[in-house]
């Protein structure tokens, strides 16, 4: 039989794998992408690469402190013994729901709604209390979040994102 305890550097052994091949497969990806330097000195290719590196050594990393021991400092996981599927159902349906619409009702609606239904589900997986006055707050502060990083890559980066409106603003 074996304990939770016993299971975890496989478990670790395989998170850091899952990394590691992560980061090799952007790299392949990033080898797709043309690598003429632009204006600023670096090319389109120049954040995967950057990317794709830092998740590799993180994965080797991670498999090499699981075959050392694992992480020996770790505290037990809190919460349920299980994870919570209506939870990951609610998040889900918040980044479908972004990608179906964000050029439907713009950039700013669409993560504003991705916002609400992956707090929604999460509240729900901690047992709290989704009510009317949750619910506007969570919109709220999901159209905070959304509408300036919109207006940062709109009007001062000049990257075209969906917008509800052609002002740019919306």
């Amino acid at each position: 039989m074996t304990t939770q305890a016993d299971s975890r550097p496989t478990a670790q052994i395989l998170v850091g794998a899952i990394v590691t091949l992560t980061g090799l497969a952007l790299a392949f990806g990033a080898l797709k992408i043309p690598g003429e330097a632009g204006y600023g000195g670096v090319g389109p290719n120049f954040l995967p690469w950057v990317v794709s590196v830092v998740l590799t050594v993180c994965g080797v990393l991670i498999v090499r402190e699981a075959l050392t021991g694992g992480f020996r400092e770790m505290e037990e996981p809190s919460g349920a013994d299980r994870g919570w599927w209506p939870g990951l159902v609610w998040v889900s349906a918040g980044l479908l729901a972004n990608a179906a619409l964000i050029t439907t009702i713009g950039f700013i609606l669409s993560c504003t709604l991705c916002y609400l239904l992956a707090v929604q589900g999460l509240r729900r997986a901690q047992g709290q209390a989704a009510g009317p006055s949750t619910i506007a707050v969570d919109a709220l502060t999901g159209a905070a979040i959304s509408a300036p990083v919109f207006w940062a890559f709109t009007q001062f980066l000049a990257i075209n994102l969906p917008g509800l409106t052609n002002t740019g603003w919306i």
